[in-house]
Order: structure tokens, then C-alpha cells, then sequence
């Protein structure tokens, strides 16, 4: 039975309304960074909250602690909202990362294209929270051509960027987007930075 019996139903009717399917497993780690994408369409968050019930995983996102404070707090909580709290001098990766150890469950969904137009890299900032805080990259998918939505396998960054990406692009290959063509390439600017 789910956690949330009534959140389920309600993406099951939706899901099966529209036509689409899910695929893949449910993320076993019980903290992780999720990459969602390819991303758009703005209906792209709606089917991946759907998907993430129907798995029934919790999923979040991040934002500014001074987002959460009454009387919107509750608000951005049952939302998913995870408030961020920056130290003086610490770099917005480092206080994500550091959230992990307030939570024994925490799935944090970072947009890696950071838009729903055509973007040359994806922003490294999912990357470089999974290596910080030592947490699994899961990848969650939403395929239009074949209405199919859900979730790969993790799997924990390397350090070798060129290598892992490879891993995301390979699952990611075939996938279809909404509007295939504002789907950006899978590749950071790391990638492509001279070696010193």
C-alpha cells in the first residue's frame, strides 16, 4: 500500500487518462540527486510528481531558507520544499549538499538543463552536490513518443566527468522530450574546458 493512498489514485487516473506508462524502478538508495528530463514543457514537473507517487518516492526541491518562513513555509514544505542555509562564505553546492544530513531520506531533484529551451551544457551543479555530499545520481525520464515516464538505475559519480556522462548519455539516448528540439545536449562545459 503507498504512503500516500490518495496522492496515488489521484496519479493513477492521470497517468491512465493521458495515455502513458511508467517504466523502470523504484530508486532503492534512500538519498540521491535526481536528474529529471528531457525538460520542455512545463508538463514535464507535473508527470514526474505523477510518476514519483505511482513509485511512491518522496521527491523535493531547494530553496533560499528565507522562502520557508511563515506564512508560506508550510506552503513550500508540503510542496517538496527543502529550505537551503548558506554560511557566510559557503558556496551554494556546499549548503545543498550539507542538507543531506539533516534528512534519513532525501531525493533532491536539481534541473540540470536549468530551462525548457535548447541549451548548449547542462549546468554540473547536480554532479558536483552528488560528489559533496557522497549521494548516488538517479536519472528519471519522461519519453513523448512513447509515453513512457519513470526511473533508471543509480549510480555513484566517479570524478571522472567524461565517464559518467557518458553513463547519463546512454540513458538518456532515444528519449524524447516534448519538443524534441529545445531538448539541450548532454554535456557539461566541464567536458570540453582545457586540461591543465
Amino acid at each position: 500500500m503507498p504512503r500516500r493512498p490518495v496522492r496515488y489514485l489521484i496519479a493513477r487516473i492521470l497517468i491512465r487518462v493521458t495515455g502513458w506508462r511508467p517504466d523502470g524502478v523504484r530508486p532503492e538508495p534512500k538519498k540521491y540527486v535526481l536528474i529529471a528530463a528531457p525538460h520542455t514543457t512545463n508538463w514535464d514537473f507535473i508527470y514526474l510528481i505523477a510518476f514519483a507517487a505511482l513509485f511512491d518516492i518522496e521527491i523535493s526541491w531547494m530553496g533560499k531558507h528565507t522562502l520557508f518562513r511563515w506564512p508560506f513555509g508550510p506552503i513550500m514544505r508540503a510542496l517538496g520544499g527543502v529550505p537551503v542555509r548558506r554560511r557566510k562564505s559557503e558556496k551554494l553546492v556546499s549548503a545543498m549538499a550539507r542538507t543531506f544530513d539533516d534528512h534519513e531520506e532525501l531525493g533532491i531533484v536539481v534541473p540540470a538543463e536549468g530551462t525548457r529551451t535548447y541549451v548548449e551544457y547542462w549546468k554540473s551543479g547536480f554532479y558536483h552536490i552528488a560528489m559533496t555530499a557522497d549521494v548516488p545520481i538517479v536519472m528519471s525520464y519522461l519519453d513523448y513518443a512513447k509515453k513512457l515516464g519513470g526511473f533508471g538505475p543509480a549510480f555513484f559519480p566517479s570524478g571522472d566527468i567524461s565517464k559518467d556522462m557518458d553513463t547519463i548519455r546512454a540513458f538518456y539516448e532515444g528519449r524524447e522530450g516534448k519538443y524534441p528540439a529545445l531538448f539541450g545536449r548532454i554535456r557539461l562545459r566541464e567536458e570540453d574546458a582545457p586540461q591543465s
